[in-house]
């Protein structure tokens, strides 16, 4: 047998390219390997930030570099300007800042970008701009305090006496102020001190524009107050002229933006100017005058009619006049006649038929009474109460002063005389308040002197003061009610005319109770008022109803007097 020769297989051959890549892979690892030992994660030379070279530092080194250099730029304010007006705010309180350390990491090559390394080998760094810390909150805030803004104007039209005087409107605005964050960031970053920021805005146009108010001067401003302008009322004539017309004018926008002329007719018609001249035609209504016939109600002066021209009706009348010319500024006002409430022909018809109760007071002449009693009788007769409404001294009569036609006197203060304006008034408030005890009427507030008066009844007594106590009664008869007042220097008395509703009512009083002496003092008060003394009690009156001849119900008023202690003025 032939031995068996085994075949050694040779090596493949590698194509030249596989070669050649070969060779390139390990001249690139050795060029990357080349370009980490050369650059060594330092910053390429030429680098710089705003100015400032960091080349060839290292990172520690470019960040203490630039905390240094670029603090001071950064602190700068930042000029800005909001519509037309221009402020300036703090980066730093506006939470603006250069962060210097992404800053050098932004400059930085590292080993982790094969591309910088290659790069590093065949060139040199540049400029680079520096990275913003921006706290949007403190940004906001500083935004939101810059106060630029601007309210919008519209335009109007006014009257200075008989001138026409415009007011042009204004565009408004208000700083956005959330999108004004990233301007105000981009305007930090470029670092120009000299320039002025624009920052975002929204506008808000006038509703009056300026050719409005040229359109309301033209057509109705001007006219207004060319000249005066004539009225009749009643057979007079009454001038008014433009100095007037124009302190009473205005123009007023509506929701469209349209100026509407505004007649200030309530104050027109007070205007001393127009005011003397409409109140000579005025005449104040009266009610016919009633009085007591024996148990009826006679007429004791008829009724008078007023005339009235309101303010409405002088503004009705002269409005469409100011925009006239010449003899067409003439108008007509009208005069309303006022009805009274009570006259001869309807006196039956309201219910006043019959005399409800009469009661009179007398007391000692003294001039002040005689005045302070006549005037509040003047004030006080002929009112009219219709059913279920509540009568008041206070309102009817008003406050006690000398302007309202009272004089001082003498009043009870604190337990003891003294002298103060209307003294006396208390004789009329009792007399009302008996005449309505016993008309049967619901009396609603009314109160006792502190001590007690001989003139008076005891425990039917009433007293008033301004502010503090009133003598108040309600109606409820079911027909109208007429108080009837009259006085003369020692009395007064007041009737109630209406319809009875009861057949009769009686006063019934009971014994004094609780009597309690006075005591003696001395005074050298200037205004000191002598004093006799009197004891102290309290005593129950009953209201008795009688219907039919027979005690319906009864209504029982208890009243304390405390004691009325001497007074002897040295």
């Amino acid at each position: 047998m032939r031995p068996r020769i085994t075949s050694v297989p040779r090596p493949t051959s590698l194509p030249p390219l596989a070669l050649a890549g070969g060779a390139l892979a390990v001249g690139v690892g050795g060029l990357y390997l080349g370009g980490l030992l050369l650059t060594g994660g330092e910053i390429d030379a030429g680098t710089t930030v705003r100015g400032v070279d960091i080349g060839g530092l290292s990172r520690a080194e470019a960040v203490r570099k630039l905390e240094r250099r670029l603090d001071t730029p950064g602190a700068r304010a930042l000029s800005v300007r909001v519509g037309d007006r221009t402020g300036t705010i703090d980066p730093r309180r506006a939470g603006l800042s250069y962060d210097v350390g992404a800053t050098v990491d932004r400059a930085a090559r590292t080993g982790a970008d094969p591309v910088s390394v290659f790069g590093g080998l065949f060139r040199s760094g540049g400029a680079v701009e520096p990275v913003v810390r921006l706290d949007r909150e403190r940004a906001t805030a500083a935004l939101g305090e810059l106060g630029l803004d601007r309210k919008v104007r519209d335009g109007a039209v006014s009257f200075d006496g008989g001138r026409v005087e415009q007011v042009a409107p204004r565009t408004g605005y208000a700083l956005d102020v959330t999108a004004a964050v990233d301007p105000l960031r981009a305007a930090f970053l470029r670092g120009d001190a000299g320039a002025v920021t624009a920052l975002p805005v929204r506008e808000t146009r006038p509703k009056v524009t300026g050719e409005e108010v040229r359109r309301a001067v033209r057509t109705f401003a001007q006219p207004a107050v060319s000249g005066p302008v004539t009225l009749t009322a009643a057979g007079r004539r009454i001038t008014v002229g433009p100095e007037v017309l124009g302190t009473h004018l205005t123009m007023r926008p509506d929701d469209g933006g349209t100026l509407q002329p505004r007649l200030d007719a309530e104050g027109l018609r007070d205007d001393p100017a127009v005011a003397g001249s409409l109140n000579e035609i005025t005449t104040t209504a009266r009610n016919a005058r009633l009085r007591p016939d024996g148990d009826r109600v006679a007429v004791a002066e008829d009724a008078v009619l007023g005339r009235e021209i309101t303010g409405k009706a002088l503004g009705e009348a002269v409005l469409p006049l100011l925009t006239e010319a010449g003899a067409a500024r003439t108008g007509a006002v009208d005069v309303r006649t006022i009805r009274p409430e009570v006259t001869r022909e309807n006196a039956a018809e309201l219910g006043l038929t019959e005399t409800m109760s009469s009661f009179a007071v007398h007391f000692e002449p003294a001039e002040y009474r005689t005045k302070n009693i006549g005037r509040a009788v003047e004030l006080i007769n002929g009112s009219l109460v219709r059913p279920d409404e509540t009568w008041s001294f206070n309102r009817t009569v008003g406050e006690r002063t000398e302007e309202n036609g009272f004089v001082e006197g003498i009043i009870i203060l604190d337990d003891q005389f003294t002298k103060a304006s209307g003294g006396g008034v208390s004789a009329v408030a009792t007399t009302v308040y008996n005449a309505l005890f016993f008309a049967g009427v619901k009396p609603v507030e009314h109160g006792a002197h502190s001590f007690y008066i001989e003139r008076y009844p005891e425990g039917r007594e009433a007293t008033v003061a301004w502010g503090s106590l009133d003598l108040r009664f309600t109606n409820d008869s079911g027909k109208a009610l007429y108080i009837q007042a009259e006085s003369t220097d020692t009395s007064v008395t007041v009737s109630f005319l209406g319809t009875r509703k009861y057949d009769e009512i009686k006063s019934v009083k009971g014994p004094r109770t609780e009597v309690k002496e006075p005591a003696k003092k001395v005074s050298d008060d200037k205004e000191c008022v002598p004093q006799t003394p009197l004891e102290g009690f309290d005593v129950t009156v009953e209201r008795v109803f009688y219907d039919d001849g027979r005690e319906v119900r009864r209504e029982p008023y208890r009243t304390h007097y405390t004691p009325r202690d001497e007074i002897v003025c040295e």
